[in-house]
């Protein structure tokens, strides 16, 4: 038995494209498990029109985190098999079948790890895209960490893991999946393509990164990455600034070689997802490029004030050890 489970929050404006996706998978679910958090919008109430047309249960459990949300889901789930999605995003029509087949077919596999891609609709959400988002052929199977927008699992596997992390609001799926890795066997299937936007505005990224950020102070994950952004930033930038205007303009010239090596990936991947996004005039081209530094600035700027202030929760709260 395969079940479905998401979490929603004020998804009113977003859900009825996931709805859609999960009436058109070319294999059903036999059940879709929503836990509402509380929403102040429309949100149940559009999740109850689909009723009819899907295997659905809604359960209301207000003031649920992410987490939370999840493990009431999956607790209430009768399916052996777990397909775990996000509100807000789109399943490709074959995501069910692709990200289940490796569970239904090789009993030795715990876990199978979707992907999940940019649906841009505007130029700014696809230079977003480009520049925060790793391409499927990037994906190093052995290292890669799924989003829980994209993964499908065995209960038993979940249990063994002790379940998301009620205490973290942010990075959940992160401990979750290194939890996982410690105990199960896991599989990739590039191919299980869920299509999300990502953020419409500088605002909004700045926040989701913040917020993100934030999580990983409060879970204690990547220390190195976040040392190495500070040194960047407060240290190397500014002296190498300074000694080529004390010094020698070659000073620079260093400066601007380790900004191209920094660009060098999102600039990589922005020639495919503009023609993937339709954006392909020169015009286009050229405000994509221009957007790419700005929004990886804005994008590290949040990440160095979320970082310390998830620090500091996690000094005051002193949550669980979960490595």
């Amino acid at each position: 038995m395969i079940s479905v489970i998401v979490t929603v929050l004020n998804e009113g404006e977003s859900i009825r494209r996931l709805l859609d996706s999960l009436v058109e998978q070319s294999l059903q679910p036999d059940e879709v498990v929503v836990v509402d958090g509380g929403s102040r919008d429309q949100t149940v109430a559009i999740l109850n029109e689909y009723a009819s047309r899907l295997p659905l249960r809604v359960l209301v459990e207000p003031g649920a985190n992410i987490s939370r949300g999840r493990n009431v889901a999956i607790t209430a789930a009768r399916g052996d098999i777990i397909a775990i999605t996000d509100a807000g995003v789109t399943l490709d029509r074959e995501w069910l079948e692709r990200i289940t087949r490796p569970l239904l077919e090789d009993p030795a596999v715990d876990v199978v790890s979707g992907f999940f891609v940019a649906d841009a609709a505007t130029l700014f959400e696809a230079a977003m895209g480009a520049t925060v988002l790793p391409l499927a052929s990037e994906i190093d199977p052995e290292s890669f960490l799924p989003s829980s927008r994209s993964i499908a699992l065995r209960r038993a596997a979940w249990a063994e893991a002790g379940g998301y992390p009620e205490w973290l609001d942010y990075c959940e799926d992160l401990i979750f999946d290194f939890r996982l890795k410690a105990i199960a066997r896991f599989a990739l299937r590039r191919d299980a393509v869920v299509y999300f936007r990502p953020r419409g505005s500088l605002r909004a990224f700045f926040k989701q990164y913040y917020l993100y950020a934030r999580g990983d102070g409060k879970a204690d994950l990547w220390r190195k990455r976040h040392l190495i952004r500070y040194t960047t930033y407060l240290v190397a930038g500014p002296l190498l600034t300074l000694l080529g205007a004390r010094v020698h303009r070659a000073f620079w010239l260093l400066l601007l070689i380790g900004g191209a090596v920094y660009l060098q990936q999102p600039y990589r991947r922005l020639p495919l997802v503009l023609r993937r996004t339709g954006f392909t005039r020169p015009g286009d081209v050229a405000q994509a490029v221009l957007l790419v530094p700005v929004i990886r600035v804005v994008g590290d700027v949040a990440k160095m004030l979320g970082y310390p202030v998830g620090l500091w929760w996690r000094w005051r709260n002193r949550p669980p050890r979960w490595r």
